[in-house]
């Protein structure tokens, strides 16, 4: 409420400093007239500098507020009316503008909520209701028909329809969704009807989650403003320092008044969080969560990226690579074999099998008799024929016949990291099946990209095995990987790693990571859409299972901390010139205002470049 009033107030205060200097210009009223309203309007103006110079003193901080209410105050003591209404107009454009572009930042987050439906169609006894979203409970069964958006995060529990997940993953590709998956609040049913039964309603949807986050990410503090504060506070103490040194030796009041006039720029105050706010605005419409401009700064000076495995580089299911038959057989009775002991068991390697015969077409059989031996395998008959599927170690107990060249060319296979399947008919061995947990789509490119972006080192913790983790590190050309990890363990290499000089970014699933993504410089999560441990646990939140957003992101980073220290080198150079203007007494007090008046806006305008970002996204 008094951030609005304070906006209006600014927007007045305009109008109201601008009649003086036209009065100046273009004399209207009488002189007393004109004195009298340059009075008012300066010390109007004066109020909101004065406030904000008061705070910098309570909180015991040298600010650039501060040097703009002493300006001021020497501007009227010397009744440099027009002088005091240029600062006036300069501080009060530059709030306005800041202002201007952190509402256009945070738009890209609110419009999201604009997406929300006001009513939704809920589900009592045999009767469908229309009642508007604040008065659905958990446990409610949401009709969604074609063209309708969700109201709740919840399962699908009949129907299938195409969703639109754009709004909250930044993918356009609508994804098709089924009795038991997964839908969430604000996304678009483009095809289709479901029923779908509320998990989490109003504040705890995940749309509304992501717009808190994203609001709060926008009050965080980058270090680079940090720094901003320090760098400005010693150039204030030198500045006012050089302006008693003067007045000492020259006794000139003007002189020193023009030099605080051109040092009391509020320009870089503005334009430095202005890039943080269209850089996490950015991130925010690609489905990226960004919690705070400290975050998006650290990413910039990240030299190593650490990887969970398992969901992760990997998508945590294993795949069918390899498909190898001995003599006297064929592919397709290998699959036959393996299929008809397979279809009997829910293991992991079982479902990976059986989706893999069923994409070649290969028929099977249901067996008449099964044992599922837990660790080992199967062994199952069907039409007098005794098939079995397993471990290497369960083939050779069940008196298969295997030479020794058989045997070590099957360990050789899994010494490279590879799930082996090993299938026997009588006692005679057909061939085996191996498998591996499929690398995430594009991976290698991903740490490609990386690379060029100038991550130094990709690293890999895992629970696997070490011939896993090492087949998985050799095809994504890692640089390190450590293999048989629990939990414990990663967050003991996130700690000592973060003992050396590098910044480290952990990516993770935000579950059983949560502690490593807590403790590193930067904790990414990856497909943090309906996970609340996800987003929580995280600095940077992937709301969906896409790794090409991370060196996006470390490149917005890095182009986002490049436009910061721009702005810098900006203002340094503006005040350079500014000074020797007045040392060489081409400008007066008025014309220190008014050329930092205009200067202002050069680092302002440079940190609107990154609103290009949010134009570049939507065509």
């Amino acid at each position: 409420m008094m951030e609005k009033f304070f906006n209006y107030f600014d927007r007045g205060l305009l109008v109201i400093l601008l009649i003086p200097l036209i009065i100046f210009n273009f004399p209207i009223f009488p002189k007393s007239l004109s004195e009298i309203i340059f009075i008012a309007a300066s010390i109007i103006g004066t109020i909101p500098v004065l406030i904000s110079g008061i705070k910098s003193i309570k909180g015991k901080r040298i600010s650039v507020d501060l040097l703009a209410s002493v300006a001021l105050i020497a501007s009227m003591v010397a009744q440099e009316w027009t002088s005091a209404a240029f600062i006036n107009l300069m501080l009060t454009s530059a709030r306005i503008f800041g202002n201007y572009t952190k509402n256009k930042a945070r738009s890209s987050i609110e419009s999201l909520l604009k997406l929300r439906p006001k009513t939704a169609k809920v589900k009592r006894g045999n009767n469908i209701l229309e009642i508007p979203i604040e008065q659905i409970k958990v446990d409610d069964l949401i009709v969604v028909e074609s063209g309708e958006r969700l109201s709740v995060d919840g399962t699908v529990i009949q129907g299938e329809a195409a969703i639109n997940q754009a709004s909250l993953t930044g993918e356009s590709v609508p994804v098709n969704k089924k009795a038991g998956d997964q839908v969430f609040s604000s996304t678009l049913n483009e095809s289709g009807s479901l029923v779908v039964k509320a998990e989490k309603v109003g504040k705890d949807t995940t749309l509304e989650k992501i717009v808190q986050l994203v609001e709060e990410s926008q009050k965080g503090k980058p270090k680079i403003r940090s720094i901003g504060d320090a760098f400005a506070s010693r150039y204030i103490v030198i500045t006012v320092s050089i302006a008693i040194l003067v007045y000492l030796i020259t006794n000139d009041f003007n002189l020193v008044l023009a030099l605080l006039l051109v040092a009391c720029a509020d320009d870089i105050a503005v334009a430095i969080p202005m890039v943080f706010w269209a850089a996490i605005g950015y991130a925010a419409h690609r489905g990226v969560i960004i919690k705070g401009g400290e975050f998006l700064e650290g990413l910039a000076h990240v030299k190593t990226i650490v990887f969970d495995k398992t969901g992760t580089l990997t998508r945590g299911k294993l795949k069918v690579q390899q498909v190898h038959f001995y003599k006297g057989f064929t592919k397709e009775i290998l699959l036959h074999y393996a299929a008809s002991a397979e279809c009997v068991s829910n293991h992991p390697i079982a479902k990976s099998i059986m989706e893999y015969v069923v994409n070649e077409k290969v028929s099977y059989k249901k067996p008449e008799i099964f044992k599922e031996i837990p660790g080992k395998g199967l062994a199952v008959v069907y039409d007098s024929k005794k098939i079995f599927s397993g471990h290497l170690s369960f083939i050779k107990e069940s008196k298969i016949k295997i030479t020794a060249e058989q045997s070590r060319e099957i360990e050789g296979i899994e010494a490279q990291g590879y799930t082996v399947t090993i299938v026997g008919c009588n006692d005679k061995l057909v061939g085996y099946i191996a498998l591996a947990d499929e690398l995430r789509h594009n991976s290698l490119l991903v740490m490609q990209q990386l690379k060029q972006a100038g991550v130094e080192k990709l690293i890999m913790l895992t629970g696997d095995n070490k011939s896993v983790a090492a087949r998985v590190a050799k095809e994504l050309v890692l640089d390190e990987f450590h293999a048989g990890l629990m939990p414990q363990d990663k967050l003991k290499y996130i700690k000592g790693a973060l003992q050396k000089d590098s910044k480290m970014a952990m990516v993770g699933d935000g579950v059983n990571d949560a502690a490593a993504l807590s403790l590193a410089d930067v904790g990414i999560s990856m497909g943090a859409i309906g996970s609340d441990a996800a987003i929580e646990a995280a600095d940077i939140a992937l709301m969906r299972d896409d790794l090409r957003e991370i060196p996006e992101m470390v490149r917005l980073s890095r182009y986002t901390l490049k436009i910061a220290h721009q702005d810098f080198w900006i203002w340094g150079a503006v005040n350079v010139i500014g000074f020797a203007l007045v040392f060489g007494h081409v400008i007066g007090p008025v014309g220190a205002a008014a050329y930092n008046f205009i200067t202002d806006f050069l680092p302002l305008l440079n940190s609107a470049r990154l609103f290009k970002l949010h134009l570049q996204l939507k065509k």
